[in-house]
């Protein structure tokens, strides 16, 4: 991508990059990146506040970070076995890390002049590239049907802050003979994770038994935890507010109780409309048409022609086949639906006091399916599951009918004339 090419804000994240990595935070001003980045200070202001906002973004959108996040998220729906899985993202990590080894050098070296904010900015980078690891690392896990003994979130924490020591000893001393090169460190990284963490392979039995609504979804749920409707439309408002993209997809998720993994393989082509019906043709898995429905928890969104999906659509600019798109342009991935839902409901809660999780929003589609009076067969038909693996969610829909019947009940009784 030339200069010209690039807008303002990417040409404001390149130039910090150059200028942090060739003198250091500290001594790089913010007239000098608007300089290298040929726009005026006022604008490097209006897109990242301070130079502590612009830190944070570098960390965050800087294309050497980007390219690695996107490559990543392709990978992690091809990775064969958990060895190759780690394998993949050390490397891919740590070849990130060198191509601005200098960057590093400075953050590192003057770590301990930093104000608070710039010191705040890195730790909510790195917060980030957290949750991004923790998404890999749960589809890669549970692809190859196997459960973690440890928390998905502890073992991500453990694989960056070792990555992170090696950039940071490499990066800044010589002679050490810690290792002989970065091929045995991450061997030796790899050997250690799955020594000493045990996973337990899901049998055939478990996995039938487990309510999901992809029969191939990468991670299955022990439970039906549908959501309530006031949370469902808060949901919905929160995705209307980041832009039509993310209205467009958590819509399709709570519209048509596709998967993450479904959705990711989507093409424009794909969805088919009129007046009378929107359909999606699915290809992954069982393939199978599916409605897009307009009604939504109770509350009606658009039309079958004007819609969350049709309006995103119609805003496209570019040629890209694929349904949704990840911030590069290319078809979005799995991995990337995944955290965009997590960046959506990061400050929602459920009962449980925690974030809902994005198989919930098929879950719910499940439920009200049931609930509005389609069979089982039908349900069947549409999710591509056997009829058995669906009845934890037409055991649901009887609980929810229960209550219902109860609540009307508890109604005073008609006066007699």
């Amino acid at each position: 991508m030339t200069a010209q090419r690039k807008s303002a804000r990417q040409r404001l994240v390149q130039a910090a990059l150059q200028l942090f990595a060739a003198q250091g935070v500290t001594e790089t001003t913010t007239r000098q990146i608007a300089e290298l980045a040929d726009v005026n200070e006022v604008t490097l202001f209006r897109n990242f506040g301070s130079k502590h906002g612009l830190l944070l973004a570098v960390i965050e959108e800087a294309e050497v970070f980007t390219q690695l996040g996107e490559a990543l998220g392709q990978q992690a729906n091809q990775i064969q076995g958990l060895a190759q899985g780690l394998q993949a993202y050390a490397e891919g990590y740590l070849g990130a890390l060198e191509e601005i080894r200098e960057f590093v050098r400075s953050l590192v070296g003057e770590a301990g002049h930093y104000p608070p904010e710039n010191r705040q900015a890195i730790g909510r980078g790195l917060a980030q590239i957290h949750r991004y690891t923790v998404q890999y690392l749960t589809a890669v896990i549970s692809r190859e049907q196997v459960r973690s003994q440890m928390e998905v979130a502890k073992l991500a924490s453990l694989l960056n802050t070792l990555l992170l020591g090696y950039a940071a000893i490499e990066f800044t001393t010589e002679f050490h003979e810690l290792w002989s090169d970065k091929a045995a460190f991450i061997a030796d990284l790899v050997e250690l994770f799955l020594s000493t963490e045990r996973f337990e392979a899901t049998s055939a039995e478990q996995t039938s038994s487990l309510t999901t609504v992809d029969c191939n979804a990468s991670v299955l749920t022990e439970e039906v935890l549908d959501l309530p409707a006031p949370l469902v439309r808060a949901i919905l408002q929160k995705a209307r507010k980041s832009g039509s993209q993310d209205y467009a997809l958590v819509y399709v998720l709570f519209a048509t109780g596709l998967s993450p993994g479904e959705i990711a393989s989507l093409q424009r082509s794909h969805s088919i409309f009129d007046d009378r019906q929107h359909l999606l043709q699915v290809h992954q898995g069982a393939k199978r048409q599916v409605p897009v429905n307009q009604w939504i928890m109770g509350h009606r969104y658009g039309t079958y022609t004007k819609n969350p999906l049709t309006q995103w659509l119609k805003t496209r600019r570019d040629e890209q086949p694929a349904l949704f798109i990840n911030d590069n342009g290319r078809p979005i991935s799995e991995v990337e639906v995944r955290l965009r839902w997590q960046q959506l409901v990061a400050d929602i809660v459920t009962l449980s006091g925690y974030p809902p999780a994005i198989e919930q929003a098929q879950q719910t589609w499940c439920v009200e399916m049931l609930m509005r009076g389609m069979n089982l067969e039908g349900l069947s038909i549409l999710t591509g599951c056997d009829p058995e693996q669906l009845q934890p969610y037409t055991r649901r829909a009887q609980e929810k009918a229960a209550l219902e019947q109860a609540i009307r009940l508890d109604r005073p009784p008609a006066s007699k004339i």
